[in-house]
């Protein structure tokens, strides 16, 4: 099977455990203002690769892998599900431990075997959430977040470790309301292991300028690790809120 690919990162240390193999794939339908991607929109354009020609990338440096693994990000990787899912089982049959960096966006509870194929060789979802408010995250990504969140509950059920990314951008997603509700989700997901929140960047906007595309976020500055921190502590709390069961105590 061939897989259409954008980019390779031979010794990632950001993506997942350890260091890593990281596959960009070609295709997103998501369209968010702070992505620094867009180059990886289109389905079509990239270079296309065997399962076979990943596994010997792969071998090539090998040695640094020990403690890592394979990560597929985008674009969208759930855009080319089927060579995801035959990709992570060549590499688990082999002891490589796989990575899914995903924002959920393609996923369907109408016909989930396709996903539960997938979810039985994959070792870790890195599952990026942009908004928990629906009305903000259309505006944000021109997507609901419907099927974001029934994807993360989707792995959880499935008993695959999640580590959740929001990306904290200033008058945009800077809510301490909204990062509450955010943890406040997080906690009924029994297999959550990370919370990262990271500070929004404007390193993306030379490439819309070369694109002919207008930069969506034009003037917004960048976030600091201040800012990103609180939303973290503050949608933590909102996840401790949940598991204590306050809410339940309630009289109606």
């Amino acid at each position: 099977m061939v897989g259409h690919i954008h980019s390779l990162e031979t010794i990632g240390t950001v993506d997942g455990p350890g260091v890593r193999l990281v596959l960009f794939l070609q295709g997103c339908p998501m369209r968010c203002a702070y992505c620094h991607n867009p180059d990886t929109w289109a389905t079509a354009g990239g270079m296309t690769l065997t399962v076979e020609d990943v596994w010997q990338q792969f071998e090539r440096n090998r040695p640094f892998y020990k403690k890592g693994g394979l990560t597929v990000t985008g674009g969208e990787a759930l855009l080319q599900l089927p060579f995801v899912t035959e990709l992570f089982t060549y590499f688990k049959r082999r002891g490589i431990h796989t990575c899914l960096d995903t924002s959920g966006i393609c996923f369907t509870d109408m016909d989930p075997k396709p996903y539960e194929a997938l979810l039985a060789v994959t070792d870790l979802v890195i599952l990026d959430i942009k908004e928990i408010d629906d009305t903000w995250h259309q505006k944000l990504t021109k997507h609901s977040n419907k099927p974001i969140l029934s994807f993360a509950q989707f792995v959880s059920d499935h008993g695959v470790s999640l580590w959740i990314r929001h990306v904290v951008v200033p008058t945009v997603t800077d809510n301490r309301d909204r990062w509450y509700r955010l943890g406040f989700f997080l906690g009924r997901l029994k297999t959550v292991a990370t919370i990262d929140c990271l500070p929004y960047h404007v390193m993306g906007r030379s490439k819309y300028k070369e694109l002919g595309l207008a930069y969506p976020l034009d003037g917004i500055p960048p976030a600091t690790k201040a800012q990103a921190q609180e939303a973290r502590d503050c949608i933590v709390d909102g996840l401790k809120a949940y598991r204590r069961g306050w809410w339940s105590k309630k009289p109606v």
